[in-house]
């Protein structure tokens, strides 16, 4: 992945650097109150002392019913709230109750970001705890529908809405954000949200529902991130027309002007927050995407999901599988239904991981790894009219359009998609990838449910239970001739979290293709034999805290042998650092 886009930064490297070492890491919580236990008073500070009505409704401090007699009289509480005292605990009982008597997922996400509004804590608290249950509802599938439906659903702001109004302000526009110790930012410009395509204003829920994710998966604290819409207009007809659209009524800008918003954003971000902040890109159209990763991956703390969080996920997949099926990834030969973001970045870090196994050279391990764009195969015959990010995978082949001529053709062991489209992984498909192996690698990674390439039931039935399965959305166990299979969910979740509070930890300021190999290799590490007995190539998203700390550990191993990181010295421990910088939505007991 560095590779080609140092052909995009003429040469340039993340590590073309003089970087200065600085004491701290990024990590670490001004006030004390993220390392306070409920034995340790705490003051529920805002700008001022936070009382009464006031402190009912900043929902950092707020408790709800679970103030004690002693914390409504100090704080003005009494006669505001009923008389009852109610724990936590018994407070999330009751929330997780009401969520499960909705019917329709977006009243559940809509229940899950009015919880956030009025009580942080409790919202985290809940997340954490049923995280199986409402990751679904707080990110994908449920987000799509509500990045669609936002205009309809918006009730306050969350995050800074930085539009072309504020050209030449987007520094005065971040100063207006009331946390000034910004630790992680995600930022989309709408333009490819999900499968579902230009959402213009509307993709805040992304950023939204990511930094929920930051903070319930990796402890990033919830003060520290900060969610970014950049809004340049939109192409989408429907929006245009909807008199009650959110953002800018105008056709979508390009060229000089996109980039200098976003120049002057991220000149902006670095001003105000240093160069420690991590900055990831979410759901940027393809060519903005590579272009943005390439510019400022050398000048910046740079992260792109949809690139390189995809790549490592996926690539911890396939690691878990190989230990079912024996053997190196440098055996296996990959067809990809998809050749865009998603597409290319997992391609890359897959032959970059074939080289580093087999000490062959990238461009040979290429070779062995095939793309398939809407226009067919991607082979040398094409390239002239290729995008840059394709060309590397433009092989010698006679020019092959459909997917099942491309699978007799290729005769891959490994069929992953990325193409968005669903249904894609027809019947003739995948019996194809069974005929020409005994266990073939099925990914139908496309989000939301209803664009993934198949479904587990097909996967599952279609090879006669022998497929090795895994999905970007998430599937309900199969059950097959009286044997359950369990699909894995290659669910970025799995990662970003993880690398985030491994870059934060150790204050890095670059992000380097071998922290994303290292925590690729983190989370196949992490499934144990009981789960490839049930055929699982990841493990239970239930100890993803667990498997964040490890993988935060491995991402700042290589930060520092990298040179890259900036807490110094080098701590001991790096994995009893990331459980313990990890935020705890238990409340607080207020002086």
């Amino acid at each position: 992945m560095e590779s080609t886009l140092k052909e995009m930064r003429v040469g340039a490297s993340v590590l073309d650097m003089d970087p200065k070492s600085t004491v701290g890491g990024g990590v670490e919580d001004v006030y004390g109150e993220d390392r306070a236990t409920e034995d340790l008073l705490v003051t529920p500070w805002t700008i001022s002392v936070a009382s009464g009505y006031t402190l009912l409704r900043d929902p950092q401090h707020n408790k709800g019913l679970a103030f004690t007699e002693k914390e409504r009289d100090a704080h003005y509480l009494r006669g505001l709230l009923p008389p009852a005292i109610i724990s936590q605990q018994l407070q999330e009982k009751k929330l997780l109750k009401t969520i499960r008597q909705y019917q329709l997922p977006l009243q559940k996400y809509t229940a899950m970001m009015e919880l956030e509004e009025r009580n942080e804590r409790l919202f985290y608290k809940l997340l954490i705890d049923n995280v199986e249950e409402l990751l679904p509802v707080v990110y994908t599938p449920t987000v799509g529908e509500a990045c669609q439906k936002y205009g309809s659903i918006f009730k306050r702001p969350q995050g800074l809405y930085i539009s072309l109004k504020e050209k030449g302000k987007v520094l005065d526009v971040l100063k207006n954000w009331p946390r000034k110790s910004i630790q992680v930012i995600v930022v989309t410009d709408g333009e490819r949200i999900l499968g579902l395509g230009d959402l213009g204003c509307q993709g805040m829920g992304i950023p939204v529902g990511k930094l929920a994710l930051y903070t319930a998966l990796g402890g990033i604290r919830p003060s520290a991130c900060l969610p970014v819409t950049i809004d340049v207009g939109t192409n989408n007809e429907e929006l245009l027309n909807d008199e009650f659209y959110i953002g800018l009524k105008q056709r979508r800008a390009t060229g000089q002007v996109y980039y200098e918003l976003l120049h002057e954003f991220m000149t902006a971000v670095k001003q105000n927050y240093g160069e420690k902040v991590l900055i990831q890109f979410e759901d940027f159209a393809n060519h903005n995407a590579f272009e943005l990763l390439a510019k400022y991956g050398t000048t910046h703390l740079v992260f792109n999901d949809d690139i390189q969080g995809t790549a490592s996920v996926v690539l911890a997949g396939l690691l878990s599988a190989l230990k079912l099926l024996g053997g190196n990834i440098a055996d296996h030969t990959f067809l990809f239904l998809g050749a865009g973001e998603a597409g290319t970045g997992i391609a890359e870090l897959i032959a970059l991981e074939m080289s580093r196994q087999s000490k062959v050279p990238l461009e040979e391990t290429r070779k062995m790894i095939w793309l398939m764009d809407s226009k067919g195969l991607i082979v040398s015959s094409r390239k002239d009219s290729l995008q840059h990010f394709k060309k590397p995978w433009a092989h010698e082949h006679e020019p092959v359009k459909g997917l099942l001529d491309a699978v007799q053709a290729v005769k891959p062991t490994v069929l992953i998609g990325t193409s968005g489209v669903g249904r894609t992984f027809t019947k003739e498909v995948i019996e194809a990838m069974v005929f020409y192996n005994e266990k073939p690698i099925i990914l139908a990674l496309s989000n939301p449910t209803s664009h993934s390439e198949c479904t587990a039931e097909e996967a599952y039935s279609w090879t006669k239970g022998k497929a090795i399965f895994a999905s970007g959305s998430p599937f309900a166990p199969v059950e097959y001739e009286g044997q359950v299979f369990y699909p894995g969910q290659s669910n970025n979740t799995y990662i970003f979290p993880g690398l985030g509070l491994g870059l934060v930890m150790s204050g890095a300021i670059r992000v380097h293709d071998d922290m994303l190999l290292a925590a690729a290799e983190a989370l196949s590490g992490q499934v144990t034999e009981e789960h490839f007995s049930k055929g699982l190539i990841y493990p239970p998203l239930c100890n993803i805290r667990k498997i964040s700390a490890h993988i935060a550990a491995l991402v700042a191993t290589k930060a520092y042998e990298l040179g890259l990181a900036t807490r110094l010295p080098r701590p001991a421990n790096l994995v009893k650092l990331a459980e313990s910088c990890m935020y705890s939505p238990n409340y607080r007991n207020y002086r």
